[in-house]
Order: C-alpha cells, then structure tokens, then sequence
C-alpha cells in the first residue's frame, strides 16, 4: 500500500457503558473526562473478523480441562494454546522463528495492530502498521446510571443463615449506564512499519486488502457488537484522510467538535486550513456519518460524505 492513513471514529453511546472500569462505571480520566480505551475498539473490530471467517489470535476462547479436581471445566486458552489451536501447530515451542512470524502475519489483527507474543521461549514483538489513541467522550453532559435488577433466582449462599429473609427474596444486581456519550478515536495508518519483515520474506506487508478489512471494521463493528451492556453503542462517524507515503499529520481529534441539538447533532473539525495547504499531497478525504441524527460542518475541500451504514454517497 502506496499511503499513509490518518483518521477518527466515532462511537455513540446511548443508555448503554462502551468502556467500564473495574468498578462497573465508564472509565474516566482524573478530571472526570469519560474515554474509552483503544482496547474497546479493537475488540468489536477483532470478534466481528472473527465471525467472518478470518484467523484472530488475540480473543478470549476456551477449551475443556481436566486439570483440577471436580470433574471437567471451561477455562481460557493460553497464549501458546491459542496459537497451537489457531494455526494447527502441534507443539510450539519446537517451532522455528520464521514460521511463528509467517503465521502471526496471516491473522488478521497481528497484521493490523501488531503483537507481543510471548510463549514458551519465544519472544516477538511486531509494532502494528494501524495504531489507534484514546477515544475521548466530546459529550459535556454525560452522567453515569445505575439500573437495579431483579434476578429470578434467590441467593442459596445464604439459605444457612437463621430467620434470613435475603435467602428467601431474589438477588439484586446492578447494570451501570451513561445517559449519552460521544467517543472520537483517533487512528493512524502506516503501512512501513512491516518494511523489516518484508526484507525477511515473512509477509507481504501491509496492503491494500488489509486496509479495506481495517475500514470495514472501523465503519461497522461496534454497531454489530451487540452485548447487553452495548445495545446502545453504534459507529456515528468516521474520517479517512489518505495521503503520500510521507505525509506526517497531527492528531485529528484535537480538531474535532461535537454539539448537542434537539434535532440533530453537529460534528466539526476544523482542518481545512491544513489539509488545503497539502492539497497536492492529499489523495482523498472521506467522511461517514448518520444523516438521520448527525449534521457535518467542515472547512475541507474536495471531501466526500457517505452514509455510514448504507456506504452511499449523501
């Protein structure tokens, strides 16, 4: 692939919780500033390969153990036995170097985000040619929710305990939401990060085909990754900024804006002046976004606008 990337997706999030922390609220930063970590990104895109049919390394899967006593048990596959189970290698630690990275090349989310793999003396690490940052939330009015459950099922842990009347009422559980939050990613693509191990002959690079599974994903995956704590998570926006080889831009989010209307919201971003000024070394600009709930304002030129979810041209 003859060009380098630059670009920000958009994550809505309506009555639901994109990223929580480990206490169950939507992660904060220490002003109190939501965001979404590039881990919440990434998973969707991963799990939708996935169901695809495309090989990925890095997602939880399991596998029956007889380890440990009382019978058989669901437990996570390690590192080596995701490998070992992925690329049907029988036994990893008797595998060449060369053939580890060939086949780390060959799943889908390695080829895009890059690696540290280590397993049974085996030590790699592979710098991703798409690096993604932080989503902040652009929303100033997001609050989190606390939603109280009704289990169908009483608690036996405390059918020992005397006159108890919590073993004779239904458990209580609780689901944390944001109200609503906007989280913008900023991304970039480069696809000379590979350009070492091309020179070893164990891939091709980063090219063309990658890129478009990459923006497949970027435009659709957190819609389709509908868990329960997700319903409400959909892709509102994205920005693809495609440029020479040796274009080197700044973070694109720091332009961005977001208002709340009554009818529709705006996103902005301010960077026409750059991105005009570059005009022979731009390749193509294009923007996604619901035109149902989102107004766009933008100084660039020559962009092209798309419906996110139908991919036609607005």
């Amino acid at each position: 692939m003859n060009k380098r990337v630059y670009g920000i997706i958009g994550i809505s999030s309506i009555l639901s919780n994109w990223n929580a922390d480990f206490s169950g609220y939507p992660k904060t930063l220490s002003d109190g500033t939501t965001f979404g970590s590039d881990k919440a990104l990434k998973y969707p895109m991963k799990k939708m390969w996935e169901d695809q049919g495309e090989k990925v390394l890095y997602i939880k899967s399991f596998k029956l153990s007889t380890e440990k006593k009382g019978g058989v048990n669901l437990v996570p596959r390690t590192l080596s036995e995701r490998y070992e189970y992925l690329f049907n290698v029988p036994d990893l630690e008797n595998t060449s170097a060369k053939e580890i990275l060939e086949n780390l090349f060959c799943a889908i989310d390695v080829k895009n985000f890059g690696a540290t793999f280590a397993a049974k003396k085996k030590n790699i690490s592979i710098t991703g040619a798409v690096q993604i940052g932080q989503g902040l939330n652009f929303y100033a009015d997001t609050n989190p929710e606390e939603q109280q459950i009704l289990s169908p099922f009483r608690d036996g842990t405390k059918d020992k305990k005397e006159n108890s009347e919590e073993a004779k009422n239904s458990t209580l559980g609780t689901k944390i939401v944001s109200n609503e939050a906007h989280y913008f990613y900023p991304f970039v693509v480069n696809p000379l990060a590979y350009k070492e191990y091309q020179e070893l002959g164990v891939t091709d690079g980063y090219t063309e085909d990658d890129y478009a599974k990459f923006k497949a994903v970027a435009l659709k995956s957190a819609t389709a990754f509908a868990t329960n704590a997700k319903i409400g998570c959909e892709n509102e926006f994205a920005l693809f900024v495609e440029t020479d080889p040796d274009v080197y831009l700044p973070n694109l989010s720091a332009y961005m804006e977001f208002e709340k209307g009554e009818e529709k919201n705006t996103i902005g971003f301010s960077i026409g002046g750059l991105l005009n000024s570059l005009q022979n070394q731009i390749q193509k600009v294009e923007i996604y976004y619901n035109p149902n709930t989102t107004e766009i304002k933008t100084d660039v030129e020559n962009v092209k606008q798309y419906h996110i979810f139908t991919q036609k041209e607005v």
